[in-house]
């Protein structure tokens, strides 16, 4: 999808990142998470090609794994700034989940 944005810095320090979210039907129908991933937006100009590698979290219990496919509801981020985010994400159990490539044409 194409995106125009303008971005204006001092500093380059904490360049914005774009965050994917990718959902999608589960076997009973049901919109699940299919993956997170976050990239940095590059600043030189020129076209950009980034692959983003996704991970979507997991539950950590046997019990709690049968209980989220059962209702559907599968375990997944309530905020997507934890995605862009290294702190905290240590202790988060997650899982690979494939790629996304990304072209960005910046001027």
């Amino acid at each position: 999808f194409p995106i125009d944005i303008t971005f204006k810095s001092t500093n380059p320090s904490g360049w914005p990142q774009i965050v994917v979210s990718v959902y999608g039907p589960d076997f009973f129908g049901n919109d699940v998470v299919r993956g997170y991933g976050a990239v940095h937006v590059p600043f030189t100009p020129g076209r950009h090609t980034r692959t983003i590698a996704m991970f979507v979290p997991e539950s950590t219990s046997r019990l709690q794994k049968f209980t989220s496919w059962f209702t559907g509801r599968r375990p997944e981020f309530t905020d997507p700034k934890v995605v862009a985010q290294g702190e905290g994400r240590e202790v988060t159990r997650v899982r690979s989940q494939g790629f996304v490539t990304i072209s960005f044409n910046v001027v």
